[in-house]
């Protein structure tokens, strides 16, 4: 069982290495690390689990940030309209996304990041996510708004990217413009 403790913190040098892809079919180390993952992300949204176990809250969780250096995350997130978007995912590729952007209004948090970093982070407001599923189905899934951003930060892990760097230095409170807001 993954819990806090298995979580990198920032600094660690694999949330910024580019993950390697998983070689197909998967490895049954490989099923049971995903699968572990996609649980803690479940777990970590029970409060009796969340609770027991000291987990913090999260939607989404990248292989890099328990130091496995493989394409691999676990998204478990309901959209604004409650269609829940419940995904464990090997080589997950963006393969198209809008010209529009949108942002998170609270901004991003992050597991492997322990203090609330302010700023707006500009996202793709539509995202199209090829991906491999547990089973080993090949899956091609269309997201909008929170779920797409969530996508993007995961897959964001994948390349070695902090939600952070998307963060304008300079004023990291100016909304991004043309960009759509979105509730988290």
């Amino acid at each position: 069982m993954i819990t806090m403790e298995n979580i990198v913190r920032d600094g660690h040098p694999a949330l910024r290495t580019v993950a390697e892809e998983v070689q197909l079919p998967a490895s049954e180390e490989e099923i049971k690390q995903l699968s572990e993952m996609i649980e803690f992300v479940k777990n970590s949204q029970d409060p009796e689990i969340a609770k027991k176990y000291n987990l913090r809250p999260g939607v989404g969780l990248a292989a890099p940030q328990i130091n496995i250096n493989k394409r691999m995350i676990a998204v478990h997130v309901e959209s604004e309209d409650g269609t829940l978007y419940s995904y464990a995912l090997f080589n997950p590729k963006i393969v198209s996304h809008s010209v529009q952007t949108c942002y998170l209004t609270s901004g991003e948090g992050c597991l492997s990041v322990d203090e609330p970093i302010p700023g707006y982070v500009p996202r793709y407001e539509r995202v199209r996510v090829k991906g491999t599923t547990l089973e080993g189905e090949n899956i091609d899934i269309r997201l909008k708004g929170y779920p797409a951003i969530v996508f993007q930060h995961e897959i964001d892990h994948l390349n070695g990217i902090m939600f952070y760097d998307h963060i304008d230095k300079e004023n990291p409170l100016k909304q991004p413009e043309n960009a759509t807001p979105v509730g988290g």
